[in-house]
């Protein structure tokens, strides 16, 4: 059975740092972007941040300088390393990415992981 699985959240204050991981198991990273959304209770989902296979990085106007997004193949892994957190980042963060398996190869989103910045 393919999977994401998110790790890394936590409760910080704001201008803490938090690197998020992404590792896919059960199958391998596709070519296609891997994406970074978040969702925050009673809002609409929305793309952080995505990485291409050759490592070009797009980031949502509200992350850019803030957020770094980064890929490791060989280790299946995607990372989402986040700095000088606010309370507007409060969110559950989900990979989301197509994986490679023998049977087939199809998009999958992770579980999620909590990210809570207050003071």
């Amino acid at each position: 059975q393919a999977q994401l699985v998110e790790s890394g959240g936590g409760l910080v204050h704001p201008g803490a740092s938090l690197r998020l991981s992404c590792i896919a198991s059960g199958g391998t990273l596709s070519n296609y972007p891997v994406e970074w959304y978040r969702q925050a209770p009673g809002k609409e989902r929305e793309l952080v941040a995505a990485t291409t296979n050759d490592g070009t990085a797009n980031y949502a106007d509200f992350v850019k300088g803030r957020f770094t997004i980064s890929r490791v193949n060989a280790k299946k892994a995607v990372y989402l390393q986040m700095n000088n957190l606010k309370p507007e980042d409060t969110a559950t963060y989900l990979c989301h990415a197509r994986l490679i398996t023998t049977r087939e190869t199809q998009w999958y989103w992770g579980q999620g992981t909590q990210v809570t910045v207050s003071s």
